[in-house]
This record gives C-alpha cells, structure tokens and sequence, in this order.
C-alpha cells in the first residue's frame, strides 16, 4: 500500500479515544483573582492532585493552555504497567538495595492505586486486569526476560509466565518474535474515560476548572505566588506544576530535567471478530523488547488495533508516522496489510536522565514529572502523593522523593540529541 493507500477516506488526526469521549467543552471563565492552591496543567497528574487538594478542604484553581486533558492523559494507548525502566540491580548500584526495592514497589502501588481508584470512585472506563504480553524481538531478549523472571529479587516478585517461541501464539498471532514473558497483573483501561471520570470528580469537589489559559510567568508576592496567565492575574498560597511532556519555559529548571519524546499511535478501521480473535486470543495488552519499543492492543469492543511506538528521528506530524506504523503493524500481523488506519496522533510523554519519575518541591513549586512513558498509571498515582504532600501529610512522601534531578550541560529542554539516539538505539536493536 502507499502512503496515501493506508489512511481511510476519513482519517482524523485525533485520538480514538475522543470519538467516545470529545473534549469536554467547558464554559469560558475568567479565573477568579486568588485561591489557595493553583495548579498548572489538567492531566491525570494535575487532576489527582487537585482532587486530593480540594477534598482535603483548600480552595483550588486548575488551568491549562489548551482544552482540559489536551495532551498525553488522552492520547496514551491505555496501558497500565508496575514498571520503572532500570531494573532493580542497577537501581541498587545506584541508590542502595533498600532505596531501589522502595522505587520498584513504588511502580507496583501505581498500578494498584488505578485498580482501587476506579472501583472507589466508580469510573466507567474499560479498566481490566489483561496481562501484558512482553515480546522478545530476538532469541538473546527472551533469553534474558525468562532469566529476569526466574531471579526477581526476593520480595519484590510480581506474577509472570514465560511463553517459549513454540506457544507463543496461545498469546499472539504472529511469528514475528521469539516467545516472551505474561506478566498477569498489568491492565487496560480508556484513557479519555478515565481522564473524564477523574474531570467529574474533580468538578464535584469544587475544583474550578478555567481552559485555554496559558500561564507565561510565576512570581513570588507577598500571599505566596502571583500566575500570570493570559486570562489575568491569579494569586496563589502553593502551586502545582503539572505539565510532564508540555512541560515549557513557565519552568526553566524542570524543562532542563525532561526530554520531550512524540509517542505516535494508530487506530486501525474496524476487523472482523474472528480475525482479531486469531491475532489477540487472550485480549492482552502487547509490548516488546526494543529499546525503540512499539505497544499496542485491542480497542475495548476488540474491532480495531490501537498500535503505538517512536518511528521518527525527529518529531513529525501523524500524516508521516502513521504509515511508518501501519509497516510495522503489517511486518508483525501481515493479515492487517491492507485495513486502512482510520486515526493517527501523537502526544510527548516526558523522559528523565536517568529514566526515574521525579517528585517534590523546588522554590516553593510542587512538581511530579518525568513519567519516562508509565504515565497511564504512575500519573495519577504520583498526583495523589503530590496532593497530600501540598496538603502537609506524610502520605505524599515517595521512593522518588530526594532524588538528585540530574540534567546536562548546555542543555535547555531542546532534545537536539533525539535523532541521533533513536537511530542508535534502533541499530542496536536490529543487532539484538
């Protein structure tokens, strides 16, 4: 198929997930002069710490440059995993034992604060314990993801299966990796609805909610902050700086410490059941081994493919990444060759030097950043703790908490380094 043959005649360059659930259209305020708390951003990290804030009885204002959950919060694929990128043993290297066996807990909570979450507050957003099937892209990754699941660290040891070569399409229909490993207690969720329900509850707090509202500077006043935002002036005793992969020049020390990376995902038109049953017999939520990963999953009625993964040495626009995924899709299920990609998009998750969430205060600014591509789970996780640490409770304290924020020389939030990276990493992966 050429470029123009793998979009359908009706292509949208939005998220799958808005056809469900649109941005919400939300009245055009004024922002009131002056609250207790402002936060700056409306994803899962920004709304979990507002509704933390707001029940825990502070008056709280959130605002963002464009509509409410714009960015990554509803343009992910929906995957929610237990992991931190470095393993325990180079975690330990770094931190000590007891600190890295803290970071690597800290992923298992995000995962279970989403499960509790949703059933607590009641969400209706497809959330579902699939299991993740974690495919092995040549002989030596399986090699070393059956020997990581037979030596986890003692204590730390999450439910996993590993799938030889010669079972692996019990999993997964294809023979285009080398077996893997199940890890059963990942999950899927919509996260367009998820973001909706957590927009719901924060609004039932009384969290005002004030949309196409840039914030261009923070400065210290005698109350505590002044926002100066292009709606006007808003007063502040604390703020919340809850921007991850839009995290821009408002904040020049964060922006040093995040490298912005496009994550580009399709949606595939509608297949036909007993195809896609063939293709995701278990339903599972699918990643791989590469460096320069690629993740994707059955829609939540299972009619479509959602296929997402960095192709580009540069950012780019969906019209380019789309085919560039849609080959990738047909190398793994050649049966997918010729359906057209009905939707194509991208949003930045936020990366870090050393590839570890990061959270705390700096200058008297709250921040939770850094989700270094786990933000399904870890972003809301780590909101909540952000919330109760505005709110002065020892709960809010985290295994992130105290880390050194590393950055780089010269470096200013302009990733020029990206490009070449990506092809390294991509070479290497085609090495193995």
């Amino acid at each position: 198929m050429t470029s123009a043959q793998v979009f359908s005649p009706d292509l949208k360059l939005t998220p799958y997930w808005w056809e469900r659930t649109p941005r919400p259209a939300l009245a055009a305020t004024p922002p009131p002069a002056r609250a207790d708390v402002v936060v700056i951003g409306s994803g899962y990290t920004g709304l979990a710490a507002a509704l933390e804030i707001a029940r825990g009885g502070r008056d709280t204002i959130v605002i963002d440059a464009e509509d409410a959950g714009w960015g990554c919060s509803t343009r992910n694929g929906g995957q929610i995993s237990t992991s931190t990128k470095p393993g325990f043993a180079e975690l330990a290297r770094r931190h000590g034992a007891e600190r890295a066996a803290a970071i690597i807990r800290e992923g298992q909570n995000s995962l279970a604060w989403v499960a509790d979450f949703v059933a607590r507050e009641n969400i209706d957003c497809d959330f579902r314990i699939a299991g993740r099937f974690h495919a092995a892209h040549n002989p030596r990754q399986y090699e070393a993801l059956a020997r990581g699941v037979e030596t986890q660290p003692k204590g730390l040891e999450v439910e996993a299966v590993v799938v030889p070569r010669a079972e692996q399409r019990r999993e997964l229909g294809t023979d285009a990796y080398f077996g893997g490993v199940v890890y059963t207690r990942h999950a899927a969720f919509d996260p367009a609805r998820f973001h909706q329900g957590l927009l719901d509850r924060v609004s039932a707090a009384g969290v005002r909610l004030v949309t196409h509202c840039r914030a261009h500077a923070i400065a210290r006043d005698a109350g505590g902050f002044l926002i100066d935002t292009e709606k006007g002036l808003i007063g502040a005793r604390q703020v919340v700086v809850a921007t991850n992969g839009y995290t821009g020049q408002l904040t020049p020390w964060l922006r040093r410490r995040v490298i912005p990376i496009g994550s580009y995902v399709i949606a595939t038109e509608p297949i036909a059941l007993d195809l896609m049953a063939r293709l995701m017999p278990r339903d599972r939520i699918v990643s791989d081994t590469r460096k320069v990963v690629y993740y994707y999953r059955a829609s939540p009625d299972r009619r479509r493919v959602v296929f997402g993964g960095r192709v580009s040495y540069n950012e780019t626009d969906p019209r380019l990444s789309g085919p560039l995924l849609h080959a990738e899709l047909a190398r793994i299920f050649p049966e997918l060759a010729r359906t057209q990609v009905s939707h194509s998009w991208f949003g930045y998750v936020a990366y870090t030097f050393d590839e570890l969430m990061h959270t705390g205060e700096r200058d008297g600014l709250f921040y939770a950043i850094g989700y270094c591509g786990s933000g399904a789970g870890m972003a809301g996780y780590l909101g909540t703790r952000l919330g109760q640490k505005v709110l002065g409770l020892k709960q809010g304290m985290t295994a992130f908490d105290g880390l050194d924020f590393e950055t780089r020389p010269l470096y200013t939030g302009n990733p020029w380094f990206l490009a070449p990276s990506v092809f390294y990493y991509r070479w290497r992966d085609r090495l193995g």
